[in-house]
């Protein structure tokens, strides 16, 4: 088993691995080093998950390792109340959702991701608005939301890491995990069809070949951890 990373130390960017669907492979990505387990609700997705699933998933994580429900247009309510029976750690609004629903997720306490797209809407010129803990960044275009595992100019990113933490996800396989953090400048790598023998399922081999790209880098500046509970308003971080 390789080590977690420790971006405190080592300057590597900390790994989601996103659209996990069984307990047991959540785990051994984590103890493969991954920081977030991504937990997809999204019903025409192929990764998307039950609330039971969802919660059997974050049960079985260890300490230190966070699951984020990712959320297409869902209004506040329906995440709030995914939170709470799932125990999820942050959420990743990926469709069109205003800079007023992620402020009022933010005023909760909650960990917020927003996707910005690569020649789609919301653009990267657009991080300015919204007052995410962190961004996600991938290209626009396929059949759901997001980049349909297709590579990118990933440089294009590199402006939405001056404002934010920054998570580059698109495409990022074990092949090319270095040079899209390089070219990015990245905090964070996400992955997912790059790490899978078919949708919902990941291959360990794969994931572990993955973080032993991620564990090699160096990168040349400090970089900001982004899977880690945010304090609420007036009170203390959640354990």
């Amino acid at each position: 088993m390789l080590n977690a990373l420790n971006t405190e130390t080592r300057q590597v960017p900390q790994v989601k691995v996103c659209g996990l669907t069984l307990p047991d492979e959540a785990y051994h990505c984590a103890r493969l080093g991954a920081k977030a387990i991504g937990l997809v609700f999204y019903p025409p997705s192929p990764r998307c998950v039950t609330s039971a699933q969802a919660l059997a998933i974050s049960r079985r994580l260890p300490p230190g390792v966070i699951s984020v429900g990712v959320f297409v247009n869902a209004d506040v309510q329906e995440v709030q109340s995914a939170v709470a029976a799932c125990r999820l750690g942050a959420v990743q609004l990926h469709g069109q959702e205003s800079p007023a629903m992620v402020a009022a997720l933010r005023a909760s306490g909650l960990l917020v991701i927003k996707a910005l797209f690569a020649g789609g809407r919301p653009a990267l010129e657009e991080a300015a608005d919204f007052p995410a803990s962190a961004f996600l960044v991938e290209c626009a275009g396929g059949r759901l939301p997001g980049g349909n595992a297709r590579q990118w100019h990933w440089e294009q990113a590199a402006t939405v890491a001056a404002q934010a933490p920054l998570i580059v996800a698109g495409g990022l396989t074990p092949a090319n995990v270095v040079r899209a953090a390089a070219a990015s400048g990245a905090d964070a790598l996400d992955v997912s069809s790059g790490v899978e023998t078919r949708p919902g399922r990941k291959s360990l081999a794969r994931v572990a070949a993955f973080m032993a790209q991620v564990q090699g880098i160096s990168a040349p500046r400090p970089l900001r951890p982004v899977f880690v509970h945010e304090q609420p308003p007036g009170g203390t971080a959640s354990p």
